[in-house]
C-alpha cells in the first residue's frame, strides 16, 4: 500500500512524501541503490530517502524460497560479524529481513522481488539455483537467478547488482556530483549481450530479448518493478 506522505521513526524531523526518483539514490534504510517509486523528505536541505518496501515494510516476511524460515524486519543486521543477503550476495548494512532460527538475511528490496514476469515479449520465473549458466558470468549456481520460460535466457541477481554497482560507482564512494548524474547503461547491455551467442538474423531478436530481461530485473531489483520504470531504464540503456 502507497501513502502519500508517511512519518518514519527512521527520520522523525519531518515526514516523507511518495514519489518517483528519475535518477538513482541510495537508500538510508538498507543503504542500497534505488530508483522510480521512493519516500524522500520534503524538507529542501534533507536528501534523505527510502524505498517503499524500507519505509512500509511488513513486520514479518515468509518468502517461498525458505518455507520453515520465520523472517523479522530488522533496523540493522543483528551481531557484529559482517551479514550477506542471500538472495544478491551483497552486504547487508542496513535494514534487513532476517530468520534467526536459520540465520538467512534478505535486503527488503531482495525479500520482494517477483517470483514472476510476464508480458507480451517474455516471461521471467525466480529460482533460488538454476543448473544453467548465467548469461552475464558464465557460471552456475551463485545467487538467485530470473529465467525466461523459453531457458534460454538467465541473469543472476548477484550480476545484476554487479553491473549497477559498476555504472553508478559513485553512489556507493560518497557520490558528490556523481550521485545525482543520470548513468548511461549502454555498456551494461552490451556486456549482457555479448555473453548471449547468436547468429545470423536470431542476433537482432535474441538482443531485444536480453534487453527486455534485463531492464526487468533491474527495475525489480531497484526496488520498483513497474511498466514506468522499465520504460525508464530501457531508455537510460539506450543512450
Amino acid at each position: 500500500m502507497k501513502y502519500k506522505e508517511i512519518s518514519h521513526w527512521s527520520h522523525p524531523h519531518q515526514g516523507l512524501k511518495f514519489g518517483y526518483a528519475e535518477v538513482p539514490f541510495k537508500c538510508d534504510g538498507c543503504k542500497e541503490v534505488g530508483i522510480g517509486s521512493s519516500y524522500k523528505c520534503g524538507g529542501a536541505a534533507c536528501d534523505f530517502d527510502l524505498h517503499t518496501h524500507c519505509a512500509v515494510p511488513s513486520p514479518t516476511l515468509v518468502h517461498p524460497f525458505y518455507p520453515k524460515c520465520a523472517f523479522q524486519f530488522l533496523s540493522r543486521p543483528p551481531g557484529a560479524e559482517a551479514r550477506c543477503c542471500n538472495a544478491c550476495e551483497r552486504r547487508v548494512t542496513g535494514f534487513v529481513y532476517h530468520c534467526k532460527l536459520c540465520g538467512f538475511d534478505l535486503h527488503p528490496c531482495c525479500a520482494k522481488l517477483p517470483m514472476l514476469h510476464h508480458d507480451s515479449d517474455i516471461k521471467l520465473f525466480l529460482y533460488a539455483k538454476v543448473t544453467a549458466p548465467c548469461h552475464r558470468c558464465g557460471r552456475k549456481g551463485r545467487s538467485w537467478s530470473y529465467r525466461s520460460s523459453c531457458k534460454k535466457y538467465n541473469l543472476h541477481v548477484a550480476c545484476v547488482m554487479d553491473m549497477l554497482v559498476d555504472s553508478w560507482h559513485e553512489l556507493y564512494n560518497g557520490g558528490g556530483e556523481g550521485v545525482r548524474r543520470v548513468p548511461s547503461l549502454k555498456a551494461t547491455l552490451e556486456t549482457h549481450v555479448n555473453h548471449t551467442k547468436t547468429k545470423g538474423g536470431k542476433a537482432k531478436k535474441c538482443c531485444e530479448m536480453a534487453g527486455l530481461a534485463l531492464q526487468f530485473v533491474v527495475s525489480a531489483i531497484l526496488g520498483d518493478p513497474t511498466t514506468l520504470i522499465a520504460g525508464l531504464v530501457g531508455s537510460l540503456m539506450s543512450k
